[in-house]
């Protein structure tokens, strides 16, 4: 980075702006495979902690690729910068004091620790959707296995290219097992425990 840029502080700051808001801020990452119910679970959880009065913001896979990352691909070099630009967004709005929701695939650890190591320890919750891939394939929802299966999709996630599986995330969901209703009330038990929200 250029020496001649430097960071300015404000007198606003984030924990100024958490006091107003009445809750901490943070990054609820959801990563598992297409089909696992990333943005499912991750739009029903803001609408409930919208209902009681948190403020928030999801940032969603598909919805970020009509803008801030159009210009990426699915190449491996592309998913890693497609992170890196939400990394940096979310840790913008953490430190605005919202709770971030982000729903990705990121299928690489090194990425989900990279956007960690950007905002305070606490701050950051890996949420693993563990979810069969074959339950993932058989709901398509978007039928990209289908597609990937013919052949029309290069590069996806769990046919031709690899997921690792968090090492340690904060909590683990399987939406083939639990109801919309348990994975959100299991979320908001985690986030009341750890005192980001009352």
């Amino acid at each position: 980075m250029d020496e001649n840029i430097v960071w300015h502080r404000h007198g606003v700051d984030k924990h100024k702006r958490q006091q107003g808001n009445g809750h901490k801020s943070c990054i609820i990452w959801f990563t598992g495979f297409s089909g696992s119910g990333k943005s499912t679970i991750a739009g029903a959880l803001e609408n409930t902690l919208h209902e009681l009065g948190h403020k928030t913001y999801l940032l969603d896979g598909d919805n970020v690729r009509h803008g801030l990352c159009g210009d990426l691909g699915f190449t491996d070099a592309d998913r890693k910068e497609n992170i890196r630009r939400v990394g940096e967004t979310a840790k913008l709005m953490v430190d605005a004091g919202l709770i971030v929701l982000t729903a990705f695939i990121s299928p690489f650890q090194a990425e989900r620790d990279m956007v960690r190591s950007l905002v305070e320890d606490g701050e950051f919750i890996e949420v693993y959707l563990d979810t069969p891939i074959a339950t993932c394939e058989q709901r398509d929802p978007k039928g990209l296995y289908k597609k990937a299966r013919a052949g029309e999709i290069a590069h996806f996630t769990g046919i031709d290219s690899d997921y690792e599986i968090p090492l340690h995330p904060e909590l683990s969901v399987n939406t083939a097992e639990l109801s919309i209703e348990e994975c959100v009330a299991k979320l908001l038990n985690h986030l009341k425990t750890n005192h980001i929200i009352g």
